[in-house]
């Protein structure tokens, strides 16, 4: 493959330049709207401001010009994650996003050095924005927070508009403040939810899921350890179930957090809800370990979005992930999968196994190998190359497995088990030029899919 071919057709994925965190996803005018945490000329500069995609089908992206960038003195130093939000009569989208300041100095950044504001932006059109408003500064945080205070989520529930902000108080805890307002503009503070026991020194990127009555709240803690067989990253991504309802809760059960995603690529995710009323979430197809590389051989871009998932309630109280139903209609040729390795015509492919029924493998180039063997997932690739950094990682399962559903989009990896109670995504570099399949794992069915 040549290194256009690595870009993905099905992902946001700019031409050039550094993408992360997803922001302001929401649905607008009859358009998907996905901004982003973006850098074009990331190799000389880490200032961030939103990137802009937008698309009919959540499969086929257009990129548009920057939508915000850093114009003003409380964001002088970055435009930093939020949200977006539509008004009831689908009329204005309004961009609630932190503003980010730091000072020059000896400072340690955390206690003294820097601002968080929290800023709004607006639009008629989705296209164009008008004069941004700073609504909090960091005086309006409560006295037991840092100034790592960010990522703000807002939505409104019988007229009452409410924010949660992911933050770090002083004895080096994770906690999301919540915030109540009459108009949007307007914010006091109104309670503040965090963990039984402490559970990571910061939480970012909060945001807050409604499905059938039940409540969860999602956040990236950091400060985390690592264990044999889950939170292997840098940084952590999942959620927690709440008790009761999030404008009230104050705690939550730290035992009960689960991980988004298992894979060496996934971070900051943000959910929102389409004009089917579908519950719908996009990660961050990256990380921040060092490790592993995103752009080997110095491609002009790094990084990228993950499908769009939709989210709904698995039969354990917990969330199961799919990807979107947009996809289905992707699908072209099928071919049976077999030990013997069929050959795809480019790296584009929908495989799913369905009734599997004991231990195996499903090989890609003869280099990306997911083995289940019993109530374990293992990743691993054979070829440092390819992996550009990523080897071998495993995963424990609530249970054998009986489902699979890979998609590959050219340089990513997304893996589905029994209809995405668990997760896993990486990036791959294949060198093929045609990418071949095997599957060595008992099932009823076996099937790859060439994806136009």
């Amino acid at each position: 493959m040549t290194h256009p071919e690595w870009r993905p057709l099905l992902h946001v994925a700019p031409e050039r330049g550094w993408v992360n965190d997803p922001n302001g996803l929401c649905f607008f005018r009859g358009r998907y709207h996905a901004f982003f945490q973006y850098t074009l000329n990331w190799r000389e500069s880490d200032l961030r401001s939103w990137g802009h995609a937008v698309s009919d089908d959540l499969l086929t992206w257009e990129e548009l010009p920057v939508a915000l960038a850093p114009d003003i003195p409380e964001d002088r130093c970055g435009v930093y994650s939020g949200c977006a939000f539509v008004t009831e009569d689908g009329e204005r989208m309004e961009l609630y996003y932190t503003g980010n300041v730091v000072y020059d100095g000896p400072y340690d950044r955390i206690h003294e050095g820097r601002e968080a504001n929290e800023i709004l932006d607006e639009s008629a059109d989705g296209r164009h924005f008008s004069k941004k408003r700073v609504l909090l500064r960091p005086e309006d945080y409560p006295a037991d927070c840092t100034l790592h205070v960010r990522d703000p989520k807002v939505w409104e529930k019988d007229g009452e508009y409410w924010m949660v902000l992911g933050a770090r108080n002083l004895d080096d805890h994770g906690q999301v403040l919540v915030y109540r307002s009459d108009d949007g503009i307007s914010w006091k503070h109104h309670h503040t939810i965090r963990s039984l026991n402490p559970f990571g020194y910061m939480w970012e990127c909060p945001n807050v899921v409604m499905l059938d009555d039940h409540e969860f709240l999602a956040v990236c803690p950091q400060g985390l350890d690592s264990e044999e067989l889950r939170r292997h990253n840098m940084w952590q991504a999942g959620y927690f179930p709440v008790d009761g309802k999030i404008v009230e809760a104050e705690t939550v059960d730290e035992t009960l957090f689960r991980e988004w995603d298992f894979g060496w690529d996934f971070y900051a995710p943000q959910v929102f809800v389409d004009g089917e009323g579908r519950t719908i979430l996009i990660g961050w197809m990256g990380a921040f370990d060092s490790a592993w590389n995103s752009a080997p051989d110095d491609l002009e871009w790094c990084h990228c979005l993950t499908l769009p998932r939709e989210l709904a309630l698995g039969a354990d109280g917990y969330l199961v992930q799919r990807p979107v139903h947009e996809l289905d209609a992707r699908r072209g040729t099928a071919g049976a999968l077999g030990e013997e390795s069929i050959a795809l015509p480019d790296h584009l492919a929908d495989i799913e196994l369905a009734g599997i029924a004991g231990a195996g493998a499903l090989v890609l180039d003869d280099v990306l190998s997911i083995a289940l063997d019993g109530s374990l997932l293992t990743v691993s690739f054979a070829d440092d190359a390819v992996g550009s950094g990523r080897t071998s990682r495993s995963v424990a399962l609530p249970a054998e497995a009986s489902s699979l559903r890979v998609i590959v989009d050219r340089s990513t990896v997304e893996i589905y088990l029994d209809g995405g109670r668990t997760v896993f995504s990486t990036r791959w570099f294949p060198e093929a030029d045609r990418m071949t399949v095997a599957s060595n794992i008992p099932c009823t069915t076996a099937t790859a899919w060439n994806l136009v």
